[in-house]
C-alpha cells in the first residue's frame, strides 16, 4: 500500500540545501505543467476515472487537486513575501475533491496550473536568498515553514502526483 500511496517515497524535508538542489526544485516548478499535460494528454473520459489504488482519487481528481493546491502554494509564497510570518488558511483537500467542479473537464485545471506555474516561476526568479528564509505559519500543523522548505514540499508534490497518474494509467 505505501508504494502505491507514496510511489516516490514520503516527503522528507531537506535542511540547508545547496543552491543546486534549490535550482532543481525551481526547475520542477517550471516544467511540471508540461510534464502533467504530456501525462494526461489524449486520455479518454473513462481513463480519467482510473485510480492508482483502491479508494484513491481518480486521475481527474488529481489534476483538479493539483490546480487547487498550487493556487494555495503560490498564495502562501506571496503572503510570506509581503507579511511577517502570516498564518495561512488550510483547506479540506478531501472535501474539495468531492465537489462538483472535480467532475468537470480537466482542461480548465491544466490552464490554471500552466498560468500559476508561469507566475510562480517569475516570482521565484525574483527572490533573493533572504526571501527564501521568509516564513509562514501553518495552523493545522502548528509549524512555521520557510519558503525554501515550501519549495521543497511542492517539488515533491509535483513529482508525487505525476507518479500517481502514471500508476493509474497502468491500472
Amino acid at each position: 500500500m505505501n508504494e502505491l500511496q507514496f510511489p516516490i517515497g514520503k516527503y522528507k524535508s531537506i535542511k540547508n540545501p545547496k543552491a543546486e538542489k534549490v535550482q532543481l526544485w525551481k526547475d520542477t516548478i517550471a516544467i511540471f505543467p508540461i510534464e502533467l499535460k504530456k501525462t494526461v494528454n489524449n486520455l479518454s473520459n473513462q481513463e480519467l476515472t482510473k485510480t492508482y489504488r483502491e479508494g484513491a482519487w481518480t486521475i481527474k481528481q488529481l489534476v483538479h487537486h493539483v490546480a487547487d493546491s498550487h493556487i494555495n502554494a503560490f498564495m502562501r509564497f506571496k503572503l510570506a513575501l509581503t507579511e511577517d510570518k502570516p498564518i495561512i488558511k488550510p483547506y479540506f483537500e478531501a472535501k474539495w475533491a468531492n465537489l462538483s467542479d472535480y467532475k468537470g473537464d480537466i482542461t480548465f485545471s491544466l490552464k490554471i496550473i500552466e498560468g500559476i506555474h508561469a507566475r510562480w516561476v517569475e516570482l521565484l526568479k525574483g527572490m533573493s536568498k533572504d526571501d527564501f528564509l521568509k516564513r509562514y505559519i501553518h495552523p493545522e500543523y502548528n509549524n512555521e515553514y520557510d519558503l525554501t522548505e515550501a519549495l521543497c514540499q511542492y517539488d515533491w508534490h509535483c513529482r508525487h502526483h505525476l507518479a500517481h497518474i502514471e500508476l493509474a494509467k497502468k491500472q
